[in-house]
This record gives structure tokens, sequence and C-alpha cells, in this order.
């Protein structure tokens, strides 16, 4: 048995081990385009969009397997590659981003492996001015030294499915337009610099 002085010792020797801080990394903004899959007519095709304006932060605590995330969507930031459509989705009869410009999603890592990488996301989505829980799978996660800047770099692909009607965005509904609307989230985040001492 080890004396409690020797224990102490050893722990106050390794304090990346026993205390690691979390990192903060703000979200990049060039690389990070929350996108969609939604129904046309009944399944006559499938338009795909894309926000192109979007903020926040990922916390992560790689030693103790724990993490946050909470982003910013702007929905006047919505392009479907057609004008006349981003219009449409911007009006109220379906986003009205009048009434509510942005969207969020907070929530927290989870499902972290033994490799201490997490395997999905579990929060709240508020949009159109409704909050649910929506789960986000996370298909991929990496980190590594940024080649420029030096610091952690992060990156994910994640994927959830909801449905729109519960959102309160119901247009086509009657005219047999599934509700169903995949999320596509890629995002990257790099690590804030350190604090200069004081």
């Amino acid at each position: 048995m080890y004396p409690f002085r020797s224990i102490v010792a050893m722990m106050l020797a390794t304090p990346a081990l026993v205390w690691a801080a979390p990192v903060t990394y703000p979200i990049d903004p060039t690389h990070t385009y929350p996108s969609f899959e939604a129904d046309h007519m009944g399944g006559m095709s499938v338009w795909r969009g894309k926000f192109n304006k979007t903020s926040g932060t990922i916390v992560l605590d790689k030693a103790a397997h724990q993490g946050t995330v909470d982003v910013t969507i702007d929905i006047n930031s919505i392009d479907f590659g057609l004008d006349a459509m981003n219009s449409k989705a911007r009006s109220d009869e379906l986003f009205d981003a009048a009434r509510y410009p942005t969207a969020t999603y907070k929530g927290h890592l989870d499902g972290f492996t033994a490799d201490g990488v997490p395997t999905k996301v579990v929060g709240d989505l508020t949009l159109h001015g409704v909050t649910k829980p929506v789960e986000l799978e996370i298909r991929s996660f990496k980190c590594m030294p940024h080649p420029l800047f030096g610091r952690d770099w992060c990156g994910a692909d994640a994927l959830a499915t909801i449905h729109r009607d519960e959102f309160g965005i119901d247009a086509g509904k009657a005219f047999g337009f599934k509700m169903d609307v995949t999320l596509r989230i890629q995002v990257e985040a790099l690590a804030a610099p350190a604090a200069e001492p004081k």
C-alpha cells in the first residue's frame, strides 16, 4: 500500500491526467454548413439545401470524455441554389425568418468509445419557435494539430432525422409531402488561442 503522501505526490506530478481542463473550440464558419434533404410531392424528388452562416462553440474535455455543443444557424442564409425557393423558404409559409431568424442546437457529446471519440450528440433543437429533443449520430470525428496554426483542430460529420411538422412547418402536408427531413451537419472547429499570461 502506498502512504497517503506518496499518492498525493503522484497526483500532483500528473496534473494533465487528473485535472485536464476542457478546451473551447469556436466553430469555423467557412467549414461548417448544416444541410438538409426534404421530400417534394410525396417522393417526386428530394430537395436539398444548406445554411451559409453558422456560429457557435464546442467544448471538449478529452480526458474526461465529456463535451458540449452550442450552435446558432442564421435562417436567412438558407440556400437551395434557387433564388425563388430561397425566398419561399424564408417566408411565413416555411421557416418564417422574419419572426424566427435563428435556429439553435444545444447538447452534450455522448457515447464515447474507448479511444475517446464521441459517437452522438444528445440535445435540443429550437426551430421555428419550437424546441424538441434531437439526437445526432456522429458518423466521423477527428482531431489533429492544425497545419498552419498548430492548435488542436477537430472536425465531425453528424446525421439526424426530424419531422418538420413537429416544429410547426407543415407546408405541403395536405398535398402528400413527407414531413421527415434528414439533417446532415459538417463541422470544423479550431481550439481557441491560449490566454496570454497577465
